[in-house]
């Protein structure tokens, strides 16, 4: 079936856009994170899961609503958000005790004429998988956060969605009237659209280009020690098969 208007993909065209998704909880606490009222004896904290713009970015012009199925014990377990404010997150705040695997459904904007994709969160309650050191942060920590950066890759996208994609927002009279554009994804604080992510890290805000460079460090550390552990095991491999090789020529020299 033709797409609408007949409109055409754009051959040899790849374009991505890049969003944060995940989940935060905390313990609640008399104090700090006191239990709404209503809410089940057996529950031991609040949670959110979420999809955003990374950096608090604008997702709205690609992606229209996004659907999160939660564990078919807690009411009305597929949630639907939409319609929300340019800049602010897709999100589902809940309480409970216990962790489960999430589905998280985005619909695309109606010109992008592209299929609803799904992904699986975690939603992590408990501070586990990292190191003693850490752990133990996390769990003194007032929240735990289990964010994840993804990429919405979009192959040969069709040509209205395109334009959608790369235009600059529509300006108004007012101090931002007449500053320079510049094509790319998400809406920054000045009202351009870029795929670009931030240089820097803010505690709330994990994903940057300053993150990405400490990732790379830590996987190249990684990969210096896996290949001097290699290494090793093949000098100790050599040194095991010399000593077989000698202990066969004193078995032959004794048997012969």
């Amino acid at each position: 079936m033709a797409p609408p208007n007949n409109q055409k993909r754009l051959k040899g065209i790849q374009i991505f856009r890049p969003f944060v998704f995940g989940s935060t909880a905390k313990l609640f606490d008399p104090t700090e994170n006191p239990k709404p009222p209503g809410t089940p004896e057996d529950h031991t904290h609040s949670w959110t899961v979420f999809v955003k713009g990374v950096d608090d970015t604008d997702i709205t012009y690609w992606c229209r609503k996004v659907q999160f199925k939660l564990h078919d014990s807690i009411p009305n377990p597929l949630r639907t958000i939409e319609n929300i404010q340019p800049g602010t997150a897709f999100q589902v705040h809940e309480t409970g005790w216990g962790e489960f695997e999430i589905t998280i459904k985005l619909y695309y904007i109606p010109e992008s004429l592209e299929k609803p994709q799904s992904f699986y969160h975690h939603l992590r309650l408990h501070p586990y998988g990292v190191n003693d050191a850490e752990r133990e942060a996390m769990r003194l920590a007032p929240t735990i956060n289990a964010h994840c950066y993804e990429e919405q890759i979009f192959n040969e996208p069709y040509e209205q969605f395109y334009e959608l994609l790369t235009s600059p927002i529509a300006r108004g009279k007012g101090k931002n009237a007449g500053t320079k554009t510049m094509k790319g994804g998400m809406v920054s604080s000045t009202g351009e659209r870029t795929a670009l992510i931030p240089l820097a890290s803010r505690p709330d805000q994990p994903f940057s280009r300053e993150t990405e460079k400490l990732e790379i460090k830590r996987l190249r550390e990684a990969k210096g020690k896996i290949e001097g552990m290699n290494i090793r095991a093949q000098e100790e491999l050599k040194a095991k098969e010399e000593e077989l090789a000698k202990l066969r020529e004193e078995s032959k020299r004794l048997l012969g």
